[in-house]
């Protein structure tokens, strides 16, 4: 395997806010040496944030992790329809999984150039140091991390590449949850609980991706008989230690402008600044059903560019979203009605164009509107609900990529991670009352005291309730398109069984296998190492 040290030469640039984004600027003509100074040191840390741009709001980072699930397949659109259907096109030669693997290792080095040459800089500081380390350590757990799970054993790289390097293994699993829990351990002592550029890794961030890996580790052959009493301990001090709570309405979480809010508690940064724009932040597209050829619409940023990649199945909408009466989540989450901006004859500028009422009419009442009436049995993939999580309205124009961070760990998730573990312990009552936090955050409010108190009440899940599914099912309405679900399935041992139960694609349902609970290694990975660098079984 052909290691060089890749940096993504970024410097953090100091400002006054106390507020203010992870900054960068482009750093040129420099040589290996300068990675030997303070300022070589800065650029180094902050380069250790670039693959996070690889992974989350891009194609490659929701295709891998979001369809081809038991809430999500594919759209109309797109040259990737084989992952959510499992064919024989998803092998080694499939575009996404190199790329981020390229990427993630190449900033794994920038991290470990970051780790190895700290204590080699005479005039950086102590604090500067051990908070670089931090930071670096925290990154290169993450890479790891999400590397394994996609993959299994991968190559475990602790350690600066300054030479060519053509020799590659796959170390095991087990090697790697150690140094991934080492890592996140030595940075969760070491990182600030807040960090004056939003973006940097924090002490709870550092906990919150603990509680995962520990879960995560939990349900695996590498188990350890404390994994899930740690997951839940790490998830307690992120709740109980800090200043994070949820937001009082689950639609304002994601509220274009107001990502930095009291319930996030990570996020991959992006910015609105052309120069330092990323062109593969497009999750405000990949949801979107095809609106704009509607009569009545026309394409605009309010409503954004409508790839229709990902459609949500029928569990998803009418299982797991079933109840809309005492749940908010479906109608903050999805948008179902779009507003005439493209007058016709019938429809003026804001009547109603299409409505996705959620639930069955008759032909008769379809035909009596002037506006496009769809009942569930009418989606298909070019028309369905949704997912407007990810809306960005402040593109700069309709051909522009995103340029909003992406929140990738926040506290409903912590709560949800503490419940599942505190169930896996046996502690059903108290794994309902933390999923309870979050169930009664999504209540909707009622007209008066008491209608409020009854919608709260029908929420409420009980002790028994408490299984797998039932947890997968709270983790599917509430963290819905937010990269995690083919890694639940996976790590819960759910993917074959909820794609051949729930997924509406045909394809998927006959053509998953076990082999897929591993994505293919990368052929170039294979083809440029110069001693065997097996492949998953199967591919």
């Amino acid at each position: 395997m052909k290691y060089i040290v890749s940096i993504i030469l970024l410097l953090a640039v100091a400002t006054t806010s106390c507020n203010k984004m992870l900054d960068e600027k482009v750093i040129t003509n420099v040589t290996d040496s300068f990675y030997n100074t303070k300022a070589g040191f800065q650029t180094a840390v902050t380069g250790s944030y670039v693959a996070m741009r690889a992974f989350y709001s891009t194609e490659r980072g929701m295709t891998l992790t979001e369809t081809g699930t038991d809430i999500y397949t594919n759209g109309s659109d797109g040259d990737f329809k084989f992952v959510s259907q499992y064919t024989s096109q998803l092998d080694s030669r499939y575009t996404h999984i190199r790329d981020l693997w390229n990427s993630f290792y190449q900033t794994i080095n920038t991290c470990n150039v970051v780790v190895d040459r700290a204590n080699l800089i005479p005039d950086l500081d102590s604090a500067s140091k051990i908070k670089g380390v931090a930071e670096a350590k925290f990154c290169r757990a993450h890479y790891h991390f999400i590397l394994m799970e996609m993959f299994g054993a991968v190559p475990l790289r602790l350690n600066e590449n300054t030479k060519i390097v053509t020799e590659a293994h796959r170390d095991s699993t087990k090697a790697i949850y150690d140094a991934v829990i080492n890592d996140l351990l030595a940075a969760e002592k070491d990182l600030p609980a807040t960090q004056t550029d939003w973006g940097r890794a924090t002490k709870p961030a550092a906990e919150h991706l603990l509680a995962r890996v520990y879960l995560t580790r939990a349900s695996s052959p590498d188990a350890k008989p404390t994994d899930y009493a740690d997951a839940a301990k790490y998830a307690d001090m992120v709740i109980k230690n800090y200043s994070f709570k949820l937001l009082d309405d689950p639609g304002q979480v994601w509220a274009q402008g107001k990502e930095n809010n009291a319930e996030t508690i990570f996020a991959a940064q992006y910015t609105t600044d052309a120069l330092y724009g990323y062109a593969d932040n497009n999750a405000c597209r990949f949801f979107l059903m095809q609106y704009d050829v509607l009569p009545g619409m026309k394409r605009d940023l309010a409503n954004g560019t409508p790839w229709k990649r990902f459609m949500p199945t029928k569990y998803l909408i009418e299982t797991l979203y079933r109840d809309r009466v005492h749940d908010v989540r479906y109608e903050k989450f999805f948008t179902t009605v779009w507003f005439t901006n493209a007058p016709t004859a019938t429809l003026a500028l804001g009547d109603t164009s299409v409505y996705m009422p959620g639930y069955d009419v008759s032909d008769a009442e379809i035909k009596s509107k002037k506006y496009l009436l769809v009942p569930p049995r009418n989606y298909y993939e070019k028309l369905y609900p949704s997912l407007n999580k990810f809306a960005d309205a402040l593109r700069p124009d309709n051909q522009a990529s995103g340029v909003r961070p992406f929140i990738a760990f926040r506290l409903a998730e912590t709560y949800l991670i503490d419940a599942e573990a505190q169930m896996m312990l046996g502690n059903n009552q108290a794994a309902a009352d933390l999923v309870n936090v979050v169930r009664m955050r999504a209540a909707r409010p009622g007209a008066t005291p008491a209608e409020t108190q009854a919608n709260r009440d029908a929420m409420k899940a009980t002790a028994a309730q408490m299984n797998i599914d039932f947890m997968l099912d709270e983790r599917g309405r509430e963290l819905v398109g937010e990269q995690l679900r083919w890694f639940d399935l996976v790590r819960t041992h759910k993917l074959l069984e909820r794609v051949r139960l729930y997924s509406d694609n045909q394809k998927a349902k006959e053509s998953i296998a076990p082999k897929h609970v591993l994505r293919p290694i990368p052929q170039d990975q294979i083809d440029r190492s110069s001693t065997p660098f097996p492949q998953n079984p199967g591919y």
